[in-house]
């Protein structure tokens, strides 16, 4: 295994490279990488990743990101017990050696030891060979809390100490030549690091350029003033006195001085044309306090200062209406006066207007005259007048400012062709055709930004009496800052106004746009100036694009504007780069909240009810026809035609085909296709909701999202009720059944399945019939009425007609494993190779994974563990395969139960531990409570007492809540196992419930119950 976090996050397992997830599990990972061999607690995770209000189910998030990295890491032999669960944490068992960081600190280590023990020319050998390693900062693209962030910048120091100490060696050693490039990109980066800067003045000086010694000296005081405030320290002013010869008076940087350093006034002079005046400030006054973007003002600062060459320095800016471009223009500007003496210029472009945008022309007249050119050295020639602004900047060391660029043509005439001056230009849109370099594109600001803005705006005190208040009303302003401060300034001349109340306030959305400000300066105008530019079918795809809060992709809005995917597509890039719309990811789009209501407010204003309802309409059509390609190797055992009828899609040329739409697509968009079908019921689309409900029904049921059948099918059997649609109402209490037991509630499953056998039944639909039969088999099975269970999946093979004999296979595995529970396992062991055989013969993998985890589950009570074990490994890599977690948490613990039998114990707490993640994060609660009674049996042959009576006393707990008698018994009489030697008579009580309520379930663990009642009544030994 080898782990790479220099300049990135890579791990791989010799030539494979292991995906890492999510973002938040990167995160998770990267702490434990960063903790090799050391236990990690839950809460130091958490607060890595949340660290500032984590959610309720932070705990089981974090437990299913270090689940997901396990599965990852055993798909290889070398990944097997890397990452451990312990009590409350996880450790990563991995060598420090083999993080490249961490063997980069550990050679540099070494080399400063031998430097200590006088071998310098080993530890300069050691440096040079590690150097190359270091490829960027630690963890580059991972999210860091502040644990993280903190052993980043750790490391960094350590790498310039390394730096600074090689450069060092190479001095002593006379190889000046291989110093100096090191000492440069140092001070380049770090242009205030005086180490750095006092080895690059003695390296320079040893190769006789004092001229440049002296001229770093020089730039790093500018520098020094212009940033901190402060002069160079006694060493560099020291050093440079010694290489002026002590003549020079204290070191002072002229203003005009340019980049190298030198005071050349007069030859500034002499190439400067006159003006009527010096050192013009046309910067707007800044904001009082700027919050946020630190990280982008240093980056920015950074790049104008380290800039080499004769390109101008060109900082692009750009972002939506309100995201605060113009303040962070001013912000780096004003931060760079000091560095660029000689002029501080702005200018309002006016691109957001585009029928009132200043022409170029006007622009350089306007610029010339902030500079102090006279009105008739302005020529009239265009070309002219812009050969004289390059002049007049090449011989200046200015700052300007182009704010609200309309396009690439505005800019482009006014920009310098020298490096003495640095330009920041923003925009609404982005300038695709500007060859500058990459633009900074700003995001709205974090949540700790939002509410630090607020109490700067609204007053410190008031925000810190109510922080929840005040952080619901920084996530109503979408943390967008202008929505902030307009927000924060009605606050601050409303004193008596409770935060708390205009949080509700915003939160029921009573005033729209209008609380965030009226008139000119208001969020509603911002957004009004980037909407008004477009043409009117832009318009209305933007408009329409407000009625949904989720995520778009190109065929939805093409279907739902009526619209070729090209145009869709082209619309789409244009909202895009006038920031009114965000591409999250490739080829999905959404809008920001605020620009979102903004475009629902205008979409009813505008747009007839008639025209929105057919709008939404042949958008549910279309992200129904999209989830059905999406699903179609899921339903092959489901008639989902049988069920929704043949939906002919409204646009067939906008459907993919299965190669370029799997059910990937379906994972990345689940949570959006569960509001898409909340937006088909809160408009009444009824048809669309059972429906679309009905199609992703196999999806969630084989990744087990229990929670989402039960919320997606609770909107779609009141939507079939309300079209008195008496077959859906029957398919949607199917389904929705199907939810209910899993999750534990088995009565109201029984009632929604006997409301749809009951329909069926009286319809005569014999298929409709049998599938529900097979589900009340389960029902039954599951609160432990096995032999019911066997009857009723029977009956519901019987009922099958012909024409969906394909489906026996669906009903196979509940037959079988009632019979496994009755102990009849020959009879199981034959229904579940035939189940095998069918779906082998489909080429269904996660059937086939199914059907060997319930043959190995049969093995394991025949004793069979080693065969067990080897079908159980077959069906893990299956389901790895297919992505389908339901099915693997019972896989898991029958592997488990399979380790213990085979003496292996160490493995099958691991398994019961993964076993329980699953169960507990799918809310399968069944199957938790047979985990936790097998994890008691294990935790008692380990000999951790306690353990087990935990587990069992969790599983009794359980199994009460959800009724099922059988998990009961097992726990009881677990219990009673180890209160034998402490209490007989409780433990005798314990027995007696649990065969009282084992016996009706017909389970062979019934006997042995008895026998250890028998044997305590005439109090003979157990054993």
């Amino acid at each position: 295994m080898k782990i790479e976090v220099l300049g990135g996050f890579r791990v791989s397992f010799g030539a494979s490279e292991v995906h890492l997830g999510t973002p938040k599990q990167r995160t998770v990972l990267a702490k434990l990488v960063m903790s090799p061999s050391r236990t990690v607690s839950l809460e130091e995770l958490i607060d890595e990743i949340w660290p500032d209000d984590p959610p309720r189910s932070a705990v089981p998030n974090v437990r299913t990101y270090a689940a997901n990295l396990r599965r990852t890491f055993e798909a290889h032999d070398a990944g097997q017990g890397v990452l451990v669960r312990q009590r409350g944490g996880y450790r990563l068992e991995v060598a420090a050696d083999d993080v490249d960081l961490f063997h980069f600190l550990d050679r540099v280590e070494r080399a400063r030891q031998l430097n200590h023990r006088d071998d310098p020319g080993t530890a300069r050998s050691l440096l040079s060979g590690v150097m190359p390693l270091w490829c960027g900062p630690p963890l580059l693209g991972v999210p860091l809390g502040a644990s993280l962030a903190a052993h980043v910048a750790a490391a960094q120091e350590q790498h310039l100490l390394a730096v600074e100490l090689l450069a060092d060696l190479h001095l002593a050693a006379d190889r000046v030549e291989d110093a100096v490039p090191l000492l440069w990109r140092t001070v380049a980066a770090h242009p205030t690091r005086e180490p750095a800067l006092l080895l690059l003045m003695r390296a320079l000086h040893r190769r006789g350029d004092v001229a440049g010694a002296i001229s770093v000296f020089r730039s790093a005081a500018r520098v020094m003033r212009a940033e901190l405030g402060v002069e160079p320290g006694s060493d560099l002013r020291r050093l440079h006195q010694e290489m002026v010869g002590h003549r020079a008076a204290p070191v002072s940087v002229s203003p005009g001085a340019g980049s190298g350093g030198s005071d050349d006034s007069s030859a500034r002079t002499s190439t400067t044309p006159e003006i009527d005046g010096t050192d013009w400030d046309w910067l707007p006054r800044p904001v009082a306090h700027f919050v946020g973007r630190e990280a982008l003002v240093e980056r920015m600062i950074g790049r104008s200062r380290a800039a080499a060459g004769p390109a101008p320095v060109v900082h692009l800016i750009d972002g939506m209406a309100g995201s605060g471009k113009t303040t962070l223009a001013v912000q780096v500007a004003r931060r760079l006066a000091a560095t660029y003496p000689d002029g501080r210029l702005f200018i309002d472009l006016r691109g957001h207007d585009e029928g009132n945008a200043m022409d170029p022309a006007t622009a350089l007249v306007v610029l010339l005259r902030q500079l102090g050119v006279p009105p008739p050295r302005i020529p009239v020639d265009v070309d002219e007048r812009r050969g004289l602004w390059r002049r007049e900047l090449s011989a200046r060391s200015a700052v300007v400012v182009l704010d609200n660029a309309a396009d690439s043509d505005q800019v482009a005439p006014l920009l310098p062709v020298t490096a003495s001056s640095v330009i920041l230009v923003t925009s609404r849109r982005r300038l695709l055709d500007l060859d500058v370099g990459p633009p900074e594109s700003l995001s709205v600001l974090s949540p700790e930004e939002g509410l630090r803005l607020l109490a700067i705006s609204a007053g410190k005190e008031r925000v810190h009496a109510d922080p929840e208040s005040a952080a619901e009303i920084v996530r109503n302003c979408g943390y967008l800052p202008l929505a902030i401060r307009l927000v924060g300034s009605r606050l601050a001349h409303r004193r008596n106004r409770r935060l708390v109340d205009l949080a509700g306030r915003l939160a029921a959305n009573e005033s729209g746009l209008a609380s965030f400000g009226t008139g000119e300066r208001s969020v509603a105008a911002a957004f009004t100036a980037s909407y008004e530019p477009l043409n009117e079918v832009s318009k209305r795809v933007f408009r329409l694009l407000g009625l949904h809060t989720g995520h778009y992709c190109i065929s939805m809005v093409a279907a739902m504007s009526g619209l070729s995917y090209a145009k869709a597509g082209q619309i789409l890039d244009d909202l895009v780069d006038r920031h009114l719309l965000e591409e999250s990811d490739s080829g999905r789009f959404r809008m920001h909240d605020l620009v979102r209501q903004f475009a629902r407010e205008k979409c009813l204003e505008t747009d007839s009810e008639e025209m929105r309802r057919a709008a939404l309409a042949s958008l549910l059509d279309q992200v129904m026809q999209l989830s059905i390609v999406a699903t179609e190797s899921l339903i092959r055992l489901v008639d989902i035609h049988g069920d929704i009828g043949d939906v002919v899609p409204e646009r067939p040329d906008l459907l993919p085909t299965s190669e370029t739409i799997d059910i990937n697509w379906v994972e990345r968009e689940r949570g959006n296709l569960n509001l898409f079908i909340e937006l088909a019921a809160k408009n009444s689309l009824h048809h669309h909701t059972w429906k679309m409900a009905c199609v992703l029904w196999r999806f969630y049921y084989v990744r087990g999202y229990f929670e989402d059948i039960q919320r997606t099918h609770e909107l779609g059997l009141a939507a079939a009720e309300q079209v008195g649609d008496s077959r859906a109402v029957g398919i949607m209490n199917n389904y929705l059944a199907s939810a209910l037991i899993k999750t534990g509630f088995y009565h109201p499953a029984v009632r929604c399945l006997k409301s749809a056998l009951a329909e069926a039944e009286a319809a005569g639909r014999r298929g409709d019939i049998a599938r529900i039969r097979g589900n009340l088999s389960v029902v039954h099975n599951l609160a432990g009425d096995f032999q019911e269970s066997v009857d009723l999946a029977m009956a519901a093979l019987r009922d099958l007609p012909m024409r969906l004999i394909g489906q026996v296979r669906i009903h196979l595995p509940n037959l079988g494993i009632a019979l496994t529970w009755l102990g009849r396992y020959e009879e199981a062991l034959r229904v579940h190779r035939l189940h095998l055989l069918l779906a082998r013969v489909a080429g269904d993998r996660y059937q086939i994974a199914n059907a060997l985890s319930h043959i190995a589950a049969a093995r394991v009570r025949l004793g069979e563990h080693a065969q067990a074990l080897r079908l159980l490994r077959s069906a893990m890599m299956l389901y790895a395969q297919t992505g389908h977690r339901h099915g693997e948490g019972d896989a898991r613990n029958v592997m488990a139960v399979a380790y213990r039998g085979a003496g292996r114990l160490a493995e099958a707490r691991r398994q019961h531990e993964l076993a329980l993640e699953l169960t507990g994060h799918s809310a399968e609660r069944q199957a938790e409570c047979t985990a936790l009674n097998e994890f008691g049996l294990t935790l008692a042959a380990d000999g951790d007492i306690d353990g087990a009576l935990r587990a069992h006393r969790r599983a009794l707990d359980l199994a009460v809540r959800i009724d099922n008698r059988y998990e009961q018994a097992r726990a009881l009489a677990g219990l009673a196992e180890h209160l034998l030697s402490v209490d007989p008579t409780e433990a005798r009580r314990h027995l007696e419930r649990a065969l009282v309520l084992i016996v009706p379930t017909g389970a062979p663990e019934r006997f042995e119950i008895e026998r250890r009642l028998a044997a305590l009544k005439q109090g003979t030994p157990i054993c």
